[in-house]
């Protein structure tokens, strides 16, 4: 059930609530293919909890998910991970006790045969990891590479939707620079881009289109300019005068 990159992800007005406690409420979006789509806002917004509804980490409570023609919203994991969504985590997941290439190799898992290692090498060229040792344990790895890999990992299936969460915490300029390219590169590949970040000039840099998320809800949606002049966004992330 292996699925090539180009099909659109929309979500339209989904809802995740934790008991009585609303995650998220009525919240649309759509990601092109090719495209990368910003998800931003303060923290608690929700935007974690909207990547975990669309890798079936979290059941929606209310909407749906579709990626082309396809439903997403009831299925576990493993099947939404087939149909061809990746993900990166907040807090790196990688299999630190394995090797590089073995991680890599993990992502690939729904795809028909072994990646070899000039497979591998290429995938972590794509995500700016030409640098690591194949054979290096991938918890020895400095913190930004580990990022790095992680994102070769979710490449390796040759997804239809990468979803990033965070994907430059804890890296420095130059290397939150090199991602800047990255996360190009897999647009121009064919598949959308779900983008959850803190860093605002990585967002500017990247992004065709934002949405800011607040309370749950969407707050606002538009170009990384239209976003940055909209009065309510300004006074979620800086307040305003008392």
């Amino acid at each position: 059930m292996s699925r090539s990159t180009g099909a659109d992800l929309s979500i339209e007005r989904l809802a995740v609530r934790y008991g009585g406690v609303a995650a998220l409420e009525d919240v649309s979006l759509r990601v092109p293919a090719g495209t990368v789509v910003g998800l931003i806002g303060p923290n608690g917004a929700g935007k974690t909890s909207l990547i975990n509804a669309v890798t079936g980490v979290v059941r929606a409570s209310a909407g749906s998910i579709t990626l082309g023609a396809e439903r997403l919203e009831r299925l576990p994991q493993y099947a939404v991970a087939r149909r061809g969504v990746a993900r990166t985590y907040q807090n790196i997941r990688l299999f630190a006790a394995l090797s590089v290439a073995d991680n890599v190799r993990a992502g690939a898992m729904r795809l028909r045969g072994a990646l070899d290692d000039a497979a591998v090498r290429a995938l972590l060229e794509r995500a700016g990891a030409s640098e690591a040792d194949l054979g290096a344990r991938a918890g020895s790895l400095p913190y930004g590479m580990q990022r790095r890999l992680e994102i070769a990992r979710a490449l390796a299936g040759k997804p239809a939707v990468v979803l990033l969460d965070e994907p430059a915490a804890g890296m420095n300029p130059h290397e939150t620079g090199e991602l800047r390219a990255v996360i190009r590169n897999v647009a121009a590949s064919g598949a959308g881009v779900l983008l959850v970040e803190h860093d605002m000039g990585l967002v500017s840099a990247v992004c065709d289109r934002l949405v800011v998320l607040n309370f749950g809800r969407t707050l606002a949606e538009g170009t990384p300019a239209e976003v940055a002049r909209d009065p309510a966004v300004i006074e979620a992330y800086l307040g305003t005068p008392a």
